[in-house]
């Protein structure tokens, strides 16, 4: 199949990289060329904007930062709703965006006689390296089950949860809880430096038990190796957890944990750790606690 693929960053270079590997031909665009050296080097076809991509793949798909770079992805000068003619009859947006903006793609890719999904992913910069993330994704059903082939190459656990923009309202769900599973991470490891107990065989016993998740026993070791580098990061775990609570408040749900962790991991950017990992949230709570 002829895909293409906009957004090389830490997750969707990766990704594009398993489509490749499975015989897929690429044409790639990124705002920084550099980052699709390896992508082009391996076969892909460099395009000059995402309408170029569009220009020549039958799908395309976006896996960019944040909400304004998908709007400008889609609906920019030279974005891919801009592009006439070609062979594009399906766009998957992969980014984690507001389920808003998902259900608006979704319209103006009808009109033009293009299906649209948003499929958002979870499982960091392990999961995209591994072909081991969860897809949650919204859409029509047919396009989603003709597209399933592409998804079993990014991930293992895949599931169609509705109409446009349910892919992204599960996404919403997924960092609601991700966000309350790193607080209690970093609290935990926190207190077992300040008790003076080997950290990691903290982690090894507790991961284990009833405390067990994927943040402990993923992004615990990093944390007690002092390694930051992002697998997802703060300032995207920020607009996302934005994300879920403008659209609680539309509702009027409250989300007084999500709230309170979301302001602390502002904190965290405010001390200059924007482009570190989400487990640099202890970095914050050390600071909180004079350490």
């Amino acid at each position: 199949m002829k895909i293409g693929w906009i957004g090389t960053g830490v997750m969707g270079a990766p990704m594009a990289g398993h489509l490749q590997a499975a015989g897929h031909s690429l044409f790639i665009y990124n705002r920084s060329k550099e980052k699709t050296r390896g992508l082009i080097e391996r076969g892909g076809t460099w395009c000059e904007s995402p309408a170029a991509a569009a220009m020549q793949a039958e799908c395309v798909f976006t896996m960019v930062g944040h909400p304004a770079d998908v709007e400008d992805v889609y609906y920019g000068e030279s974005g891919i709703f801009s592009a006439t003619g070609g062979p594009c009859r399906i766009l998957v947006d992969m980014t984690t965006s507001p389920p808003s903006l998902a259900e608006q793609i979704a319209r103006t890719a009808a009109e033009r006689g293009i299906a649209a999904l948003d499929a958002p992913v979870s499982g960091g910069d392990i999961g995209a390296r591994n072909a081991q993330l969860a897809i949650m994704v919204g859409g029509d059903k047919q396009i989603f089950e003709e597209l399933l082939p592409l998804f079993q190459a990014l991930g293992t656990n895949i599931s169609h949860m509705g109409g446009a923009g349910r892919g992204q309202h599960t996404k919403m769900c997924n960092q609601i809880l991700v966000a309350g599973t790193i607080a209690g991470t970093c609290e935990s490891l926190l207190y077992a430096e300040v008790m003076g107990l080997d950290e990691q065989a903290v982690i090894d016993i507790i991961g284990k038990g009833a405390a067990g998740s994927w943040t402990i026993n993923n992004l615990g070791p990093r944390i007690v190796r002092g390694d930051y580098a992002p697998g997802f990061f703060v300032e995207h775990f920020i607009k996302d957890m934005g994300i879920a609570l403008r659209e609680a408040e539309a509702c009027g749900l409250s989300l007084p944990g999500l709230a309170l962790i979301h302001q602390l991991y502002v904190a965290v950017r405010a001390q200059g750790h924007g482009r570190l990992g989400t487990q640099s949230l202890i970095l914050g709570l050390r600071a909180l606690n004079g350490r």
